[in-house]
């Protein structure tokens, strides 16, 4: 759904209490004006939901291109039951944008299958830095709150699972 039709830090359903979930998160240091906000915003929705700072790991990439890496570094260092990558890709004069963002998906989506947990894509794909800041605490809410969101609600999905096939 377009973020215009959407509020981004909108959620329609309740979430789970979270206390001894464990998270990873690894933010682009590239456009940390943007990166810093939806790494707060995804903390303060983490916060919300009990989830323990102790069970919160965060690190730091050189650019969005770099995340998958260091996502897969820290579930390997950390253990966690979800990572999430926070980044931000412009569209510039050239197709970069789509290469990197592309990229970075695809190996996210890889990650997610072979550890068999979510590796979370939270990239803003913008046109424009004003797009950037609107998804990132500003008009469209905050993509951060959304992808937090989708953490809290697939790693309950994951113990759910878990414990039903037990």
């Amino acid at each position: 759904m377009a973020s215009e039709l959407k509020n981004l830090s909108t959620v329609s359903t309740e979430l789970p209490h979270a206390g001894d979930y464990k998270f990873g998160i690894v933010v682009s240091e590239y456009y940390p004006e943007i990166t810093e906000r939806l790494l707060d915003a995804c903390l303060e929705t983490l916060a919300k939901q009990n989830v323990k700072q102790e069970n919160v790991f965060i690190e730091y990439a050189p650019g969005t291109y770099e995340l998958p890496i260091a996502c897969q570094r820290l579930n390997r260092w950390k253990k966690v039951d979800a990572v999430i990558a926070f980044g931000c890709v412009i569209k510039g004069e050239t197709d970069h944008d789509k290469y990197i963002n592309h990229s970075v998906a695809q190996a996210l989506q890889d990650l997610s299958i072979k550890y068999g947990k979510p590796f979370l894509f939270g990239v803003l794909t913008p046109n424009t830095f004003q797009e950037a800041l609107d998804r990132a605490g500003g008009k469209h809410g905050n993509k951060g709150v959304e992808v937090a969101v989708a953490a809290l609600k697939m790693v309950t999905l994951e113990k759910k699972m878990q414990y039903d096939a037990e």
